[in-house]
């Protein structure tokens, strides 16, 4: 006896080829659909991920406007303090005038005068600390 089973021609065997035709054709249809679902699913992905940069951009020109501005304040509440900083020193240099004039006036009618001392804060130079400023910031 042999070990493969012998194929006996029946009638079976030509109605077996349109259940195999069958079977393929629904397999690429499955394929074909399957296919389309996944260029579907890509190209919402894709629309997801425009929709995002787009926001994106968006917050990034607003983050910029921002920092514009900030800059804009900063710039100029550093004017302004650069002005009162020079008005603190102008007044403190004729406050030490008057104060010398008054004790000149003191010591030559040796009447006592009441000098207001100075502040030793406003003696001094006043250094504003360091920040960052828009130059140095790195984007």
């Amino acid at each position: 006896m042999s070990s493969f089973p012998i194929r006996r021609a029946s009638s079976s065997e030509g109605d077996s080829q349109p259940v195999i035709d069958e079977r393929k054709r629904k397999r690429m249809l499955s394929n074909r659909e399957s296919a389309r679902r996944s260029r579907m699913k890509k190209q919402q992905h894709l629309n997801d991920l425009m929709n995002q940069m787009a926001h994106i951009k968006i917050q990034n020109s607003q983050i910029a406007e921002q920092t514009d501005l900030m800059t804009q304040q900063y710039v100029k509440v550093e004017s302004d303090n650069a002005v009162l900083r020079a008005q603190l020193s102008e007044l403190t240099e004729r406050l030490q005038s008057v104060n010398s004039v008054l004790r000149f006036v003191e010591e030559v009618s040796g009447m006592a005068m009441d000098i207001p001392s100075i502040p030793g804060s406003l003696l001094k130079p006043w250094k504003p600390p360091t920040m960052a400023t828009a130059d140095r910031i790195q984007f």
